[in-house]
């Protein structure tokens, strides 16, 4: 079951980012331990850094503002993007001569909610190494003000995830939102209120994981846990969709798990939240193989789960998936985290207490669907490496642990990784600002392109082989 809190809470506060030079230096030190012990990171490297060491040179002359757009496949990003700005770049740097005035250090953006389920040492540790919080679903405007400041006048420059969160596939990027592109022109108007003319960049980056040699085993081991929490057989019906033997008998067990973890979630949301169940006749497809009828019932079961937390806060199904758990988990947060505590009678926070219990398991059904989301029916059928393999299976492993009431976020390692990012050349947001200034039919026109270019640069990043 989802974990759930018992007792109304006070708003959750602003952390302002206190970025300490002791502690980033300590994480620094620690960091080429920690990675392969912890997150089974064996190897790094960064390809384009002379891109970042020109940025970082040009940033501390004070002729540009820039912010690094990367890409979010897993949580062990914040150490990647850490490694390769306090180590891989001063070390490019002193092959070319160059000396920085400063340190590379870097602000980034997290999640208000991370604290709440990573634990009270991040909320102590993300601002010191220079976090920033925002609340998603909302309009913080006291986490965007925070952020925006730190864009125009920090000696660091920021770096953000533009897909938002974590989509736990290293080779598919998600749809961006438009936030980072809007930061860029902030950023300028914000230079040119200050009557400065530095030039504003956005950098779209890389970060991808390879297992080092592909997991079979470990991959085969976890699938067999996972067939065993559902009482499945160990009888394998290949999927007749891979050409080679070994790897669709282990397609097979995919989908069938897949299917069986599918026909659960049916009965459950049919029996108990009276939600009509998904159609999958007829099929809008032909022939509707094992895959494609996978992929279609998952898209219906994932709206089902949704409407049954917004049934609950009295919310419309409109938008993408992604907006919906958005206005979802911002009315859960209204619901836990209340303005109004201290003027409620003892019979109101009680009251109060039973609708954050309630919210916090409602908001369940959008955790769930989250994990959930970028599940293609395509996706290892395009490259059925173990990479891919291991992908899916492990975003299996969240989910069930996730709804036994388990630590989702700590998954198993299935083996050594390689980690490598790439940067691409920057993008002008000053060559798009007259388009954004002009009016305000021109700034929704120069926003959307500009994050379009982000989209388009990190899918090209993503298309290039390791």
């Amino acid at each position: 079951m989802p974990k759930f809190v018992s007792k109304a809470q006070p708003p959750l506060a602003f952390i302002p980012q206190r970025l300490t030079p002791w502690v980033i230096e300590t994480v620094r030190f620690l960091l080429p331990v920690w990675m392969p012990w912890k997150l089974s990171v064996t190897s790094v490297e960064a390809e384009n850094l002379e891109v970042l060491v020109k940025l970082y040179q040009e940033f501390q002359a004070g002729n540009t503002r820039f912010l690094m757009a990367f890409r979010h496949p897993s949580t062990k990003d914040p150490f990647a993007m850490s490694y390769m700005l306090w180590r891989l770049v001063p070390k490019e740097a002193r092959k070319s001569g160059i000396r920085f005035k400063r340190p590379t250090y870097s602000h980034f953006m997290y999640d208000r909610g991370i604290p709440l389920w990573a634990g009270e040492f991040v909320s102590w540790l993300f601002p010191r190494l220079g976090g920033t919080p925002i609340l998603r679903g909302k309009a913080d405007r006291v986490g965007l003000r925070a952020a925006r400041d730190i864009f125009a006048n920090s000696p660091y420059p920021i770096a953000i995830a533009p897909e938002g969160g974590t989509n736990e596939h290293n080779e598919l990027v998600s749809p961006l939102e438009p936030g980072v592109a809007q930061m860029g022109f902030w950023c300028i108007e914000d230079l040119l209120k200050a009557n400065r003319s530095e030039s504003v960049y956005i950098v779209p980056l890389r970060i991808r994981y390879r297992y080092v040699s592909p997991p079979w085993k470990a991959i085969k081991d976890l699938l067999g846990q996972l067939e065993a929490q559902m009482e499945l057989t160990a009888e394998v019906t290949p999927s007749g969709l891979l050409e080679d033997p070994e790897k669709d008998a282990l397609y097979g067990r995919v989908l069938r798990l897949g299917e069986c973890l599918l026909a659960e979630m049916d009965r459950f949301y049919s029996k108990y939240y009276h939600l009509p169940r998904p159609v999958v006749d007829p099929l809008p497809y032909d022939p509707p193989d094992r895959n494609a009828k996978l992929a279609f019932q998952l898209k219906q079961q994932l709206d089902i789960a949704l409407q049954a937390a917004e049934s609950y806060f009295g919310i419309t199904a409109k938008g993408e998936i992604v907006d919906r758990c958005r206005r979802l988990e911002q009315a859960s947060f209204d619901r836990i985290y209340r303005q109004d505590l201290e003027q409620l009678t003892p019979l109101e926070h009680g009251m109060a207490d039973w609708l954050a219990q309630e919210a916090s398991l409602r908001i369940g059904h959008m955790r769930m669907v989250e994990r959930l989301t970028m599940v293609s029916g395509n996706y290892i059928l395009e490259k059925p490496t173990g990479d891919r393999f291991a992908e899916i299976v492990l975003i299996m492993w969240k989910i069930m642990t996730f709804m036994q009431g388990g630590d989702s976020h700590s998954p198993p390692q299935l083996g050594a990784q390689s980690l490598k990012l790439t940067i691409s050349d920057p993008i002008s947001v000053t060559d798009l600002w007259p388009t954004y200034s002009a009016n305000r039919k021109g700034a929704k026109k120069a926003v959307d392109e500009l994050t379009q270019s982000i989209q388009t640069a990190l899918e090209d990043l993503n298309a290039i082989e390791p």
